[in-house]
């Protein structure tokens, strides 16, 4: 049975990723930061797969807990398969550069960059011994080009960054069996973040291309194929996902 750890997994778009795992007979590790309603939650819907699910309270910007939460899947499961990095902290407001906090600035360097080194550095050695592994990184549209993003400064260099890290490690571990792919959602917001697609096509979107809002679903196929076995031929891409929408720039010129 391949086993997935998954961080932040047990809300929005991380959580439609674990459901759609453990519906295909995934084992899955949820990380979760501090939501225990989430927790439960989630829990309870896959009651009858307890069997396959352990949850792990931890915070992505603390390397012990990191540390921690790799020890909690090997020790249950004895192996981790696909490693998800799905969490990453965000700053709404939107600022210029000048404006951000040096706390703001390193928890968002910390969070969705030094996070996955963290991550990376423990799991490639149970991979390797494996043969096998999937790494998945999340980035932004057109991530892969290094755009600017206004008032997104910390979050966007933190991203472009994980774009080179994505890349360097499926060129070092494809010996292995190892491949790393980033997807890059787009602009999937509130409850559409655990929606299903049947959902989302009775809903009109004016701002999207293909017409509909985006939605975890969306996400998670792509990962769950990312994650299968017959996918070893795709390694070091950066997907996006995001209904054809230009989700750096729709408000900035308006």
């Amino acid at each position: 049975m391949r086993h997935a750890l998954i961080t932040a997994g047990a809300k929005g778009l991380g959580r439609k990723v674990t459901e759609l795992l453990l519906d295909k007979g995934y084992s899955v590790t949820v990380n979760y930061r501090s939501d225990e309603r989430a927790a439960r939650s989630l829990q309870e819907r896959y009651k009858d797969a307890s069997d396959r699910l352990q949850f792990v309270r931890g915070d992505v910007t603390n390397k012990d807990d990191l540390a921690a939460l790799i020890d909690a899947a090997m020790e249950r499961f004895g192996r981790i398969d696909c490693l998800i990095n799905n969490a990453g902290p965000y700053i709404f407001e939107r600022k210029k550069l000048a404006d951000y906090t040096e706390d703001e600035w390193y928890e968002m360097i910390e969070g969705n960059l030094s996070s996955v080194f963290h991550l990376v550095r423990r799991t490639i050695p149970i991979m390797r011994k494996q043969r096998f592994g999937r790494i998945i990184t999340y980035g932004f549209q057109g991530a892969a080009d290094a755009p600017g993003w206004v008032h997104r400064s910390a979050f966007g260099a933190a991203k472009v960054g994980l774009v080179s890290l994505t890349k360097t490690i499926a060129l070092e571990e494809a010996e292995y069996g190892i491949t790393a792919n980033m997807v890059c959602p787009g602009n999937i917001v509130g409850a559409m973040k655990e929606a299903a697609i049947a959902d989302a096509r009775a809903k009109r979107d004016e701002e999207t291309p293909v017409g509909r809002p985006g939605t975890g679903e969306d996400i998670a196929r792509v990962i769950a194929f990312l994650c299968e076995d017959d996918s070893d031929f795709i390694t070091g891409a950066v997907i996006d996902v995001t209904g054809g929408v230009n989700v750096l720039y729709r408000h900035f010129f308006q």
